[in-house]
């Protein structure tokens, strides 16, 4: 059988769907149904059965899903029994923020090596994370095996970067600078703006504001 391609939308999804189950199978439930885990997680009861049948019959009509076998299935499609490290690249403020924070609530993913290019800041230890210099990235990658980089160095510096970590062995790239990579196809880019996202967000806002407002000038002239 064909390997089925996932939907961008759909393998975002799982992170939550997981996360969820967890809960559930902590507060000892048995199984859920596609409208509760809907009202839980906010997705909509059919985009959730779309989602889960792309991985085939996961739940039994009438009957819902098996919380531990729907939460081992994900566990090990998101691969939560395997440990990926990942490279930093750039201890800046952000950084040095996701450093501290190091995916602590996650048992498979951790920040393993951190590279600089300011020499105070190379052959430290930060939380726990050992501060490489950029002359050490290809041997660091190749010796840890690295697959997976975030990315928060300076934006001018970016595609330079981003190429350098790919011709090391790099596959995965968190791109949290304002710059959208050229990188082969083959290179997974996920990028967090973070400027963009708070933006985007107050541009809502106000807008529903000024709805609001308009909505209820409407109704004062209809008196």
């Amino acid at each position: 059988m064909s390997e089925r391609i996932i939907p961008k939308a759909t393998a975002k999804r799982l992170p939550i769907y997981q996360r969820y189950l967890r809960f559930l199978h902590d507060a000892g439930k048995d199984r859920v149904s596609s409208k509760e885990l809907s009202e839980a997680v906010k997705v909509d009861s059919a985009t959730i059965r779309r989602d889960f049948s792309y991985f085939g019959p996961l739940g039994k009509r009438g009957y819902g899903y098996d919380v531990e076998s729907l939460l081992s299935f994900f566990s090990r499609t998101l691969s939560q029994d395997v440990i990926t490290n990942v490279a930093l690249i750039g201890v800046g403020h952000l950084g040095h923020a996701l450093l501290n924070f190091n995916f602590y609530k996650s048992n498979n993913v951790r920040i393993s090596a951190a590279f600089e290019v300011k020499q105070e800041k190379i052959n430290r230890i930060i939380s726990n994370v050992p501060v490489y210099s950029l002359d050490e990235l290809e041997s660091q990658i190749e010796q840890q095996q690295l697959k997976v980089a975030i990315l928060t160095v300076p934006q001018e510096n970016a595609q330079e970067m981003a190429e350098r970590l790919v011709e090391g062995g790099i596959e995965g790239i968190l791109n949290f600078t304002p710059i959208r990579l050229d990188l082969p196809n083959y290179v997974h880019v996920q990028n967090v703006d973070l400027t963009n996202e708070l933006q985007t967000l107050i541009y809502f806002l106000n807008s529903s504001n000024i709805k609001g407002g308009r909505m209820e000038k409407s109704h004062e002239e209809d008196k």
